[in-house]
């Protein structure tokens, strides 16, 4: 049995992987900025300033860095994590970053490959998971477009990935020693985003015309070319169907 600490652990990605960590007899914490006030293992900490990860990380065997901000903050809180870890002798950190994020000149993925840069180069003891799109942001995305009478989609392809299965490998990540890199993790089918939103109207009962807009500039050239797939490692077994009948059924 491990201590183990999930930063992001009220997230949609840190919920799961603290779920089923408990579930297999580990003593988990959850740190998040709004920590769950009925869980007694949930610390309050401001990754971006450290505040209050000092005590968080105290006797933590390994910790799972799930905690995210697309909109910036990435290396901050990483820098703040790496340091409070070193201080307190934690052995082992479990990253989950994204496919692509070496090729794919997006602003929020530059950061995560910093992120395993500096991992890599911390002395620490890590191990980084890079995984495809989540099902839950296909979904955001494409309600996102629904709202307009002619429902915009980029013209890519995707190949979503169910969060519960990624949560499985970190988890099973975290209860082992360090690996580096570990193999990059994708969902079972590479289909068009114009696919997903068909499936997605037809789910939500909607009537739309869906418009493929194939989007200018470098980042959305990476996208076309397919530097943020990995079709050679379909290990997730949920589609992005599948998902959709299990969302209505939850």
């Amino acid at each position: 049995m491990k201590t183990v600490l999930v930063t992001g652990g009220t997230g949609t990605l840190g919920t799961l992987v603290v779920e089923r960590l408990r579930r297999a007899g580990h003593q988990v914490r959850g740190l998040s900025r709004h920590p769950d006030s009925q869980d007694p293992s949930s610390f309050s900490v401001d990754l971006r300033r450290g505040t209050g990860l000092a005590e968080a990380v105290q006797g933590a065997d390994t910790v799972v860095h799930c905690a995210t901000t697309p909109t910036g903050g990435d290396i901050e809180s990483a820098t703040h994590l790496l340091r409070a870890l070193r201080r307190a002798g934690v052995k082992h950190l479990v990253y989950v970053s994204i496919v692509g994020v070496d090729r794919i000149p997006l602003g929020y993925y530059r950061d995560k490959h910093t992120v395993e840069q500096a991992l890599e180069a911390s002395g620490l003891g890590w191990s980084v998971l890079r995984a495809t799109q989540f099902h839950d942001l296909v979904l955001t995305l494409c309600a996102g477009a629904a709202r307009l009478p002619l429902m915009p989609v980029p013209q890519v392809d995707v190949q979503p990935v169910d969060a519960g299965e990624v949560a499985a490998r970190l988890a099973r990540l975290a209860e082992g020693d360090p690996v580096g890199r570990a193999p990059d993790m994708g969902g079972p089918r590479v289909e068009s985003f114009r696919d997903l939103a068909g499936a997605y109207l037809s789910w939500a009962g909607l009537e739309r015309r869906v418009l493929p807009v194939r989007l200018p500039g470098a980042t959305f050239a990476a996208y076309r070319a397919g530097y943020h797939l990995t079709p050679q490692r379909e290990v997730g077994t949920v589609t992005f169907q599948e998902f959709l009948d299990r969302h209505t059924t939850d």
